[in-house]
């Protein structure tokens, strides 16, 4: 199974960039090139685990994924429950490090299989380079958005925090 990550240093505290990455609505497309609409499921109004989320994508892809494991501020992980038809499995995971008091490292991964399994070989390896460009670029405009506090506020906002 392919396994892509991505990691950066931010010049933010722990609880900063955390709260940034589980930002929703205007918040999170301050930030993220690849979300265009997303949303808890079922009536919940915060991020947790078991919580599900529906996402759609600026190419137009939609899915459904569901929280794994939710461990602020420190670890996020998601699992693909639907979504595009040619994945068999997809998994994110996001987890923060603190160097210090105001440097944190944020890594990113992704892990997937595709369908049908006779495509893995070929499928794998475009895989492996258009996820890891989005990676990249998310994690990339994630560091950015950062450093702006008051998209940082807002986001702390959106949690409670």
């Amino acid at each position: 199974m392919p396994r892509i990550e991505a990691s950066t240093k931010i010049a933010v505290p722990i609880e900063d960039a955390f709260a940034l990455s589980q930002s929703m609505g205007e918040v999170r497309f301050a930030w993220d090139p690849f979300v265009k609409e997303q949303y808890l499921l079922n009536g919940a109004t915060r991020p947790d685990k078991g919580v599900q989320t529906f996402t759609k994508s600026k190419h137009g892809l939609t899915m459904v994924t569901e929280y794994t494991s939710y461990k602020p501020p420190a670890q996020v992980g998601m699992k693909l429950v639907k979504g595009p038809p040619f994945f068999a499995s997809f998994g994110g995971g996001w987890s923060f490090l603190s160097i210090d008091d105001n440097l944190t490292q944020a890594t990113w991964r992704y892990t997937f299989k595709v369908k049908p399994p006779f495509l893995a070989p070929v499928a794998d390896r475009l895989g492996e380079r258009l996820l890891g460009r989005d990676i990249e670029g998310r994690l990339a405009r994630f560091a950015q958005g950062c450093l702006d506090s008051e998209l940082v506020a807002k986001a702390k906002a959106q949690l409670g925090q």
